[in-house]
């Protein structure tokens, strides 16, 4: 029973106190389940051209990107990252962002391959992704998505 200030019952007050405190942890708990949700979505690993054209090759990654999430997973685009820091024309630098992109596609659940034409890094990283057991999804640019065993 919800007593006021003064020590006295107050049962109107008490119940609108428990409505308001029902109706919060009823949003807190949808809140959590949401973003358990998303949280717990699968990783697919983003494998796209980087070299050549870089800039149109890089917004094609980022639309790749919105196509996985779409899908409700979490995309990983390693050649999205890297570059930001590490020089791509460096062959050290360039060796330290792959190895980086090969852990985290460890890491992930799934690989997309993204484009018809594989450069020698996307090779190395399909090749990466069977050696691991990874399911691959060969996805066109018109986004037909094949599984690696409809190849």
């Amino acid at each position: 029973m919800y007593r006021n200030g003064e020590g006295y019952s107050d049962p109107t007050a008490g119940a609108a106190i428990g409505s308001v405190m029902k109706e919060y942890k009823q949003q807190r708990r949808q809140q959590w389940q949401r973003e358990t949700e998303i949280k717990e979505r699968p990783k697919v690993y983003v494998v796209s051209r980087y070299a050549g054209d870089v800039s149109k090759n890089v917004e094609a990654a980022r639309k790749y990107c919105r196509m996985v999430t779409d899908a409700k997973r979490i995309p990983v685009a390693s050649h999205l990252i890297y570059p930001q820091f590490l020089n791509d024309d460096d062959p050290a630098e360039r060796e330290i962002g792959t190895m980086f992109g090969m852990a985290l596609l460890a890491m992930c659940d799934e690989v997309w391959v993204f484009g018809k034409e594989h450069s020698t890094g996307m090779q190395a990283e399909i090749i990466e992704a069977r050696r691991l057991g990874k399911p691959i999804r060969f996805v066109t640019e018109k986004a037909e998505v094949q599984n690696e065993s409809q190849r």
